[in-house]
């Protein structure tokens, strides 16, 4: 017989590495006045669900736990709040569930979503494809079209082509009809040319420092410390923006660039723009492999000692 109040979860109760995440079972949510119960699909990693896992972002706010773990999903909203007026059950949605922005976790059946970091999801994908997209998807749309304002003509340097937030930045870049160049490991060489990069350093056994010249920007996207040797790459006035470390502007300043670091705003303007540029093909998930909930922890020891390619998903349902 199914209980319909309980659902399943993968939850911690303590700070560690994936040995700390278990399945559990858990009262089902309501949601609030201002949020959506969905019921989800899929789920994705990132980096920031393990940091959290791992105690890194204590001041970011206090974790009270047991935590259910995840922020990316797709699924289908099930219940709307009081206050609720861009969604209705029976709706497909996209957002982000992270418990640091008043959700309740994503790796669960069931997860409540504030409205702002809530969309319909793209029409023309899945849910696994969906679920890929959230955190990815607008740190490169953030990246190249609200912080760069890339132009047609123009070179950016993407760092970690193959990565979750570089896949999606180099379709967007080509969109614009930038010439893009990016650094990889020697495996991901010919992916990443298939998703349009005009020129790749393969890190193992190259500087990109001493290939490239006169680029207009720079896009880290890979979480490796590698400022200054970006610095060299740009033209005076260039523009560089990381995803990771906030970047040294008395460096930036000897180097005559901009610089800045990106913080991702998960909001539905912005997943509005996502959604747009993928059902206009321009934007199409790279999703390297897909995990059961119930091997959530599977899922993060590839993903941590890997380097996959695109993303790793979680199938709920």
């Amino acid at each position: 017989m199914v209980d319909y109040f309980i659902m399943k979860a993968a939850q911690y109760s303590k700070y560690g590495g994936p040995e700390v995440i278990e399945i559990r079972d858990v009262p089902k949510l309501s949601p609030s006045e201002n949020q959506v119960l969905v019921e989800i699909h899929a789920a994705s990693v990132n980096p920031i669900d393990w940091k959290i896992r791992n105690g890194m972002l204590g001041d970011r706010g206090p974790i009270k736990f047991p935590v259910t773990i995840g922020g990316n999903f797709s699924g289908v909203v099930v219940e709307a709040g009081s206050k609720i007026s861009e969604f209705k059950v029976g709706d497909e949605v996209y957002g982000q569930a992270l418990v640091l922005n008043g959700g309740s976790g994503s790796y669960a059946e069931f997860s409540t979503s504030n409205q702002e970091n809530t969309a319909r999801k793209p029409s023309n994908i899945n849910h696994i494809e969906a679920a890929s997209l959230p955190l990815v998807g607008i740190s490169a749309l953030q990246g190249l079209e609200q912080h760069i304002n890339l132009q047609k003509g123009q070179k950016i340097l993407i760092h970690g082509g193959a990565g979750g937030i570089g896949t999606i930045a180099i379709q967007i870049a080509k969109h614009i009809g930038a010439r893009v160049a990016t650094t990889v490991s020697t495996k991901d060489v010919e992916y990443v040319k298939k998703l349009g990069a005009d020129e790749v350093i393969d890190y193992k056994s190259e500087r990109f420092e001493e290939k490239l010249r006169d680029f207009d920007a720079v896009f880290e996207a890979s979480g490796k410390d590698i400022i200054e040797p970006s610095f060299k790459v740009l033209k005076k006035g260039g523009i560089f923006v990381t995803m990771t470390a906030p970047p040294d502007q008395e460096l930036a300043k000897k180097y005559g660039v901009r610089a800045m670091r990106e913080s991702t705003d998960t909001t539905t303007p912005n997943f509005n723009r996502l959604t747009e540029l993928v059902e206009a093909g321009v934007v199409k998930p790279q999703v390297d492999r897909v995990f059961k909930l119930e091997e959530t922890r599977q899922a993060f020891e590839y993903k941590e000692t890997g380097h996959p390619r695109g993303k790793v998903v979680i199938a709920v349902k």
